[in-house]
């Protein structure tokens, strides 16, 4: 059978299933689309347009010649069409053609990994053969060769590199990169939308320190930018270069018909609310496709999950075909000669199914899959839509099966499919103005640099930062300019991932000690701890020590029938106000907090089940930062005048901050774990514990009497990174759209106590949860009878 039969088959397996248990919510049929063709422009040097030809691109996509007409009018532009339309196009031809015409002409691309970067190299490496002049291309990463980084600095046309490599190896050595600076005609920044965040934070910035270089040696280079669909692509743009950005998003690239499914797993208890595992789903609906011979990736939302479905998979697919290989897993902190293995398997079809995290998302050449399988909601309806879009990437039949977790995010999107097909994707949000970030960079740009008196580093003035850094003996003023005197090597102590660049290493101890992953400071005190399960490549490893000193995580290999889930406890204190507003009854406000964090236990989950097994206590240290929140203060009349008991107030009170966390990404371009949850009293500033770390934290003197008349509790939403990114402020101007779509999720669970699909499981939220939650969100938004 051919593999369009195959999936067709699989579809229909799944279908009959799905519609006997209520499982499938929706069934869209993308139609195919066919292409919107023009010509090669006249001014296209001939050899260029004959060498694309001969590649097979006899024509160019619409989209392709608008990006041509913008750039030749000077234009910086910002491209915004699906996976697979063509948008490396949109910038190899421009600059291919830039370097014919004057062979001085340089330009450096940007990539978030080296993968891409090699991915990309290919491509030109396949153009270049067929011109007759030679276009010099080189990757300059980490792995670049010491003894070839001379040749390449002097003589190289298109640099392909990565933020990291830029920010470290390029921009403090710019000296020796005279020829690429002087004659920088054009910057490629591919796959925008992954630099929101913290990542985008530092890449704007870094591109300040570039602007500031290039300005130096005379060149003032355009960006092109390329992007998925994301609701705010020029301002992203306009906000990452700091320069005015036309927009390109009229697609005229082909796409093949596509089956987009959302599943929900069937419910095993409606009383409790409770359905199968999505992890156990998406290992059924998997399988139906693998099964058919039908090359398959499989998203997962965490490198935890990634690893428990790997486990999966292998026992259903490999041990029944006695054949090892066929299942991988793809995610951050495998080593890098593994990661580019499994993309050279994938593309030559050895590998059957590969189970990833977002690290697959970006647009790496895996070849043409059949399917794309999305354990659980992405979080955003952008993400959503490349991953889906990793499927069918050439023409034909292509399938994308979404299986909703019971988050109430992944509820809200599964039961609500025309919210999902209709809604704008969500606004990317960066922050380059993070003091934390723009700090580590004002320091990288002195040294390399000096800053002149009354300069600004972009748009931003900085004549305290040089003051305080003076102060520090980082800097020294003389006459009119600021010059680097520390020692240090500034670009050095930046992560561009994280605001922290600690992260830990796990080394493996049994046998032959080595290194087998890296984990970043936030993860490893979740995923390191002392007697956790830590899951690499389907391998699980016991760790027996975390130096924490050292950064260390010392494990050995294991086999056990459980993972392990950490249990962390977060106190708030707010430090200042930006703004409020008032609801109905209570307030909205956005602000800087300082938060502090620590694991204090860890739960056993057994596998297949999802029981819990077991648990223990741990005592790590405190993770503080100053960052911003948005919080939700509820008046002490209300909370008092709730027709519930003391402990199923509070319960309620823990249930809404679990459901207003959950829903919140709806309106951020953010992961669950950008944003954190705590709650407190607004009048004494105290925390109050969850119900299952209540017990394991609590000293006498932090008690808090939830029955005193002046208790007013705050639910925070901050955001997850020192300084903050923008991220829970937003909520600030859409708090009555998050309480209303909040309180939609509640009335449309069919659960009567409580469950993970609205304020948690019961036993988490605790007995009239649901009630007491949608109480409280009636009164704050006027609807239904007083109490």
């Amino acid at each position: 059978m051919s593999r369009t039969e195959n999936l067709i088959k699989a579809l229909e397996a799944l279908k009959q299933y799905g519609f006997k248990t209520d499982s499938i919510k929706t069934v869209k049929h993308i139609p195919a689309q066919e292409a919107r063709l023009a010509d090669y422009p006249e001014d296209v040097h001939p050899s260029l347009a004959k060498a694309f030809k001969e590649k097979g691109f006899l024509k160019l996509y619409t989209h392709q010649l608008q990006s041509w007409e913008l750039l030749k009018e000077g234009k910086n532009i910002v491209v915004v069409t699906p996976t697979a339309s063509g948008k490396t196009l949109c910038y190899n031809l421009p600059v291919l053609d830039s370097i014919l015409h004057n062979p001085s002409s340089r330009a450096i691309y940007l990539f978030p990994t080296k993968a891409l970067a090699q991915d990309q190299k290919a491509e030109l490496d396949e153009a270049g053969k067929l011109l007759s002049e030679e276009i010099r291309l080189f990757t300059y990463d980490g792995d670049t060769p010491q003894d070839a980084r001379k040749a390449i600095r002097s003589r190289g046309h298109i640099i392909l590199t990565n933020p990291d490599m830029l920010h470290a190896g390029i921009l403090p050595h710019h000296t020796k990169w005279i020829k690429l600076f002087e004659n920088l005609k054009f910057i490629v920044i591919d796959e925008l939308h992954n630099y929101r965040g913290i990542f985008g934070s530092h890449l704007a910035n870094i591109l300040r320190r570039l602007n500031r270089i290039a300005l130096f040696y005379g060149s003032k280079p355009q960006f092109i930018l390329c992007t998925a669909t994301i609701a705010n692509p020029v301002e992203m743009a306009e906000k990452t270069t700091e320069d005015p950005v036309a927009l390109v998003d009229e697609n005229g690239a082909p796409h093949g018909e596509k089956y987009f499914i959302f599943y929900n797993p069937p419910m095993v208890n409606e009383y409790l609310g409770i359905r199968r595992s999505y992890i156990s789903e998406s290992r059924r609906v998997s399988s139906l496709f693998l099964n058919q011979h039908l090359q398959t990736i499989v998203f997962a939302r965490s490198r935890l999950i990634t690893e428990v479905l790997v486990t999966y998979l292998k026992q259903d697919i490999e041990k029944n075909l006695q054949e090892k290989g066929l299942i991988r897993g793809y995610r951050g902190g495998y080593l890098p000669l593994k990661r580019r293995e499994i993309e050279r398997d994938l593309r030559s079809g050895k590998i059957r199914g590969v189970i990833s995290t977002n690290a697959l998302e970006l647009g790496i050449d895996i070849g043409s899959l059949d399917v794309a399988v999305l354990a659980g909601y992405p979080g955003t309806i952008a993400s959503t839509w490349q991953r889906a879009g990793r499927a069918g990437r050439k023409t034909g039949k292509s399938a994308a099966v979404l299986v909703a977790s019971s988050d109430p995010m992944d509820q809200f999107i599964v039961n609500n499919p025309e919210y999902f097909f209709s809604k704008i994707p969500e606004k990317a949000l960066i922050n380059p103005d993070n003091l934390n970030i723009l700090v580590s960079h004002v320091e990288c740009a002195a040294f390399e640099l000096p800053f002149k008196d009354g300069e600004k580093f972009g748009r931003v003035d900085i004549s305290e930062i040089l003051t305080f850094l003076e102060e520090e003996k980082m800097l020294h003023h003389s006459k009119d300019k600021w010059y680097w005197t520390s020692e240090a090597y500034p670009a050095d102590g930046v992560s561009l991932r994280s605001i922290s660049s600690d992260n830990f290493v796990v080394v493996d101890t049994g046998g032959k000690t080595r290194i087998i992953a890296e984990v970043d400071f936030t993860a490893a005190l979740t995923t390191l701890h002392p007697k956790a399960i830590y899951m690499c490549e389907g391998e699980q490893y016991y760790v027996e020590n975390l130096d924490y000193e050292q950064r260390r995580a010392y494990v050995k290999k294991t086999d056990v029938d459980y993972y392990t889930d950490a249990i962390d406890y977060t106190k708030i204190k707010i430090l200042d106000i930006f703004d409020k507003s008032g609801l109905h009854r209570g307030t909205t406000s956005h602000g800087e907090v300082h938060v502090a964090t620590q694991v204090v236990g860890f739960k056993k989950i057994k596998f297949h089940t999802n029981e819990n097994v077991g648990s223990g206590d741990l005592g790590l240290p405190e993770n503080e930062m100053h960052t911003t929140a948005f919080w939700l203060t509820i008046p002490a009349s209300l909370f008092q005048e709730l027709p519930f008991k003391s402990e199923q107030r509070i319960n309620g009170l823990y249930g809404l901050a679990y459901l207003l966390h959950h829903v919140s990404p709806l309106f951020m371009m953010c992961d669950l774990h950008d944003v954190g949850v705590s709650v407190g009293d607004n009048s004494t500033g105290k925390s109050l514990p969850p119900p299952d770390v209540r017990r394991k934290v609590l000293a006498d003197d932090e008690t808090l009497s939830i029955d005193e008349p002046d208790f007013e509790p705050n639910i925070f939403i901050y955001d997850n990174f020192p300084g903050g990114i923008g991220l829970s402020p937003s909520l600030f101007d859409i708090d009555k759209k998050l309480l209303l779509y909040s309180l939609k999720t509640i009335d449309s669970c069919p659960c009567q106590e409580g469950c993970p699909s609205c304020v948690g499981p019961v036993k988490a939220s605790g007995r009239q949860a649901k009630q007491a939650a949608r109480t409280i969100l009636k009164q704050l938004l006027n609807i239904g009878p007083d109490i």
